[in-house]
């Protein structure tokens, strides 16, 4: 095999192993819900986000392009692959902290910032700022704002249209309709997620010179990248479910909906119409912070969230420090 060959399989396979672990770390933004409340057993809403998953990847093709073609350019050739590695690999090991101390970040961002802490290391290698301000920087701000604040309106009408209700009925009631919300957010996260690790495989295959567009995606690149996101989903990431099912606010199936539904919509609205690469994490994340500020202010727990924030800011900037480190490791290699 040709040096670049090897060179481009390297990085498909860490590329791999990141969509893994993004499957296991982002599990939780699919489901954690779902499984608080009690809508979903376990086994059963992973398998859904599974699924939802491996759907939603296909129909992804806009971020992909984005993550592919927009956020840096590199010369062809072995060395640029290396960089492309040492990045991934950067956003496999934040991956793997934050998981650790069951913190949900965003796998998104632990990725944008890999590919340019080591862009930055690269002989001719260029950061579009412009890109990664206005598709990434900007989205990061806004897309917990929004979802904040449309957790906190969606829930309140929620209250307002069912305020006659019988509470066991109605708790029956949005435990089934969290099943079309948990399954609507898995397509969402499929879209976003896998999304991403297409991007990276299409930017090696360029930059190895085995294909001439940079944003051509090659079926079995939507194959491969959906499958292994669903494989992680499924191995499930529980301390990270443990975060935002448990230990942000108390979630009731009507809670639950409220927050799975706003986050999808954000999350379909950025995929097909933007082709914006958002965070999953950080939206649903705030969509629950919203939904459980209708109680009161104290019903959400402030320094879990405070932890939670001090993670999204600093994701960027480590992954990036990270992949620098790993850069210059990897470089006698490529």
């Amino acid at each position: 095999m040709s040096p670049e060959l090897i060179a481009v399989l390297a990085v498909i396979a860490v590329a791999m192993a990141f969509d893994y672990t993004n499957g296991f770390h982002d599990a939780a933004n699919a489901i954690a819900t779902s499984i608080s409340t009690r809508a979903l057993t376990p086994r059963i809403a992973l398998a859904l986000a599974a699924v939802g998953n491996f759907v939603g990847a296909h129909f992804g093709a806009g971020v992909a392009k984005t993550v592919g073609d927009g956020l840096v350019t590199l010369p062809t050739g072995v060395e640029s692959l290396g960089v492309v590695f040492a990045g991934v690999l950067g956003a496999i090991i934040w991956n793997l902290i934050t998981w650790y101390f069951g913190l949900p970040s965003s796998s998104s961002h632990a990725l944008f910032g890999g590919l340019v802490g080591a862009t930055l290391f690269a002989a001719d290698g260029i950061v579009q700022w412009g890109t990664i301000i206005e598709k990434v920087l900007i989205p990061m701000v806004l897309s917990p704002v929004v979802g904040l604040v449309l957790g906190f309106l969606v829930m309140l009408a929620i209250m307002w249209l069912f305020r006659k209700g019988q509470p066991g009925k109605l708790s029956r009631g949005f435990r089934w309709a969290q099943t079309a919300s948990a399954a609507a957010m898995s397509v969402g996260h499929g879209m976003q997620d896998a999304a991403k690790t297409m991007g990276i495989i299409v930017l090696a295959l360029y930059t190895g010179g085995f294909q001439e567009s940079k944003t051509h995606i090659p079926g079995w690149v939507f194959w491969t990248s959906a499958a292994m996101l669903a494989a992680g989903t499924y191995a499930g990431g529980w301390r990270i479910i443990r975060t935002l099912g448990r230990k942000i606010i108390d979630l009731g199936p009507a809670e639950g909906f409220a927050a799975e539904t706003v986050a999808s919509a954000v999350l379909y609205f950025n995929a097909l119409v933007l082709k914006a690469p958002i965070s999953t994490t950080h939206t649903i994340t705030s969509a629950i912070m919203g939904v459980g500020a209708t109680k009161r202010l104290s019903a959400v727990r402030w320094n879990v969230a405070g932890n939670i924030v001090i993670a999204w800011i600093i994701t960027f900037p480590a992954a990036a420090a990270i992949a620098c480190l790993a850069y210059l490791l990897v470089r006698p290699l490529f």
